[in-house]
């Protein structure tokens, strides 16, 4: 599902003339934002329901550079849920479809209440609306998702 469709902004562009590190965070960070949007956690939901999400982990795996004015797209797909957490798998593409980079990220519903900064089940109506969300079975998932840092066995 799309969530976001932006632009490379020029403050975006560092001294090797594309998009900096940093700022393929940022393009996922507003990702995020309008996904919260999406399943009624914008600013008056978060109001209402005194509730919000945290990120906990994100990985982030650059696989093509981005230039200034470059439009970009993500996408995203929720591969795991549980009451209080969502494990999502955002992908940014170019105007022609190819993957710029990916973001895997698990996030953790939050009181804003009096148990303010604890974790805490999603309301109803956001439970609803995430499973509106596209998710994916495990044997399903993107290629790139579930992935592990390291250097390959033979190089140690």
């Amino acid at each position: 599902m799309r969530i976001l469709d932006t632009r490379v902004a020029p403050a975006w562009v560092d001294y090797n003339g594309h998009m900096n590190d940093a700022e393929y965070a940022r393009v996922f960070s507003l990702a995020l934002e309008a996904l919260m949007g999406r399943i009624g956690l914008d600013k008056a939901g978060r109001a209402e329901h005194a509730y919000t999400i945290y990120t906990l982990e994100t990985h982030l795996c650059y696989r093509r550079e981005a230039h200034e004015g470059q439009v970009l797209a993500v996408e995203v797909m929720l591969l795991d849920k549980d009451a209080k957490r969502l494990h999502v798998f955002m992908e940014m593409q170019d105007a022609d479809g190819q993957c710029l980079a990916t973001s895997e990220q698990m996030l953790m519903g939050m009181g804003m209440g009096s148990d303010s900064g604890r974790p805490a089940p999603f309301p109803a109506p956001v439970a609803k609306q995430i499973e509106r969300l596209p998710h994916t079975a495990q044997d399903a998932w993107p290629k790139l998702a579930g992935r592990r840092i390291g250097l390959p066995p033979a190089h140690r």
